[in-house]
């Protein structure tokens, strides 16, 4: 079992930067693939980002050269930079974990967060 808690949303302007931090329990954390998705009022739960136990990023193309993944296996944690944040960024952001390699369909993920808000201001 993989427990994760998302940290890090809030509000903020366009153009500015939010880093959010998602702590995962279990001792075989190393081995997860991370991601992050997002959900905005009325949409579907989209891919944003994710990584593979060795380190490898994958992005969705809306956000590549404006967000970075990364994960710390010593700390249990996976974080979001998001810089140059937009308006159509606003969503609640989820961390998941799943055993296997990247995916982007959020069915295949194992383990989720509740949740973290972000709101970006025009």
């Amino acid at each position: 079992q993989v427990q994760l808690v998302e940290s890090g949303g809030g509000l903020v302007q366009a153009g500015g930067s939010l880093r959010l931090s998602c702590a995962a329990s279990g001792r075989t954390f190393s081995s997860y693939t991370m991601g992050w998705f997002r959900q905005a009022p009325g949409k579907e739960r989209e891919f944003v980002a994710a990584i593979d136990w060795s380190g490898s990023p994958y992005y969705t193309d809306s956000v590549k050269g404006r967000f970075t993944i990364s994960r710390d296996n010593a700390k249990n944690a996976v974080y979001l930079q998001m810089n140059s944040l937009k308006p159509e960024d606003t969503a609640v952001y989820y961390c998941a974990a799943r055993t296997s390699v990247i995916v982007t369909k959020s069915v295949l993920y194992d383990y989720w967060g509740q949740g973290t808000q972000v709101t970006v201001s025009s």
